[in-house]
């Protein structure tokens, strides 16, 4: 098994780590804030927006199972990366989109995912991705409270806040 983490900010975490999870491949996930200027963040303080920090997923993955190629498309697909600052009703810099990168060969894969979402977007007159691309080694991960942690495992019936641009990442550019 060849272990690898990754780091994704999609708006409200809820949602997106339940889609993450569900993919074959996927070895762990976990609820975080990243981004930011307080070491410890609450929920509550986070929610303030003057923190810096966004809601993201920490996904540990076997790629030997599933690609980072394919967790990117899935990253692309299930939020607005052309949404500044807010998915759906959730609104401010805490559901910032944001890709925090753990190598040079992550960072590559990122801009070229990126380079082609922004090409499907374009053949639908959708705006410019905003997504932020940041190294995890400067942006420390913080785990959220523990009643966030698979949420919507817990609550089935819970607010999964996010919002699509509809528009699909070309299969054809995806590795396993």
């Amino acid at each position: 098994m060849s272990t690898q983490t990754a780091y994704f900010a999609t708006g409200c975490f809820w949602g997106a780590e339940r889609r993450f999870w569900k993919l074959d491949g996927v070895i762990e996930t976990s609820v975080g804030y990243m981004g930011g200027k307080v070491s410890n963040p609450s929920y509550e303080l986070v929610c303030t927006g003057t923190t810096g920090h966004t809601e993201t997923v920490k996904v540990t993955f076997d790629s030997d199972k599933i690609s980072y190629s394919r967790l990117l498309k899935e990253f692309w697909e299930m939020h607005d990366p052309t949404s500044l600052d807010r998915q759906g009703n959730d609104i401010g810099s805490q559901y910032r989109s944001a890709i925090f990168t753990t190598s040079d060969e992550q960072k590559r894969d990122v801009e070229v995912s990126m380079s082609i979402y922004q090409g499907e977007l374009d053949k639908h007159s959708i705006g410019t991705i905003v997504s932020q691309v940041l190294p995890a080694s400067q942006n420390q991960y913080f785990m959220a409270e523990q009643y966030h942690q698979r949420y919507l495992e817990k609550n089935p019936n819970g607010y999964d806040c996010h919002s699509s641009t509809g528009v699909l990442f070309p299969e054809s550019m995806v590795s396993l």
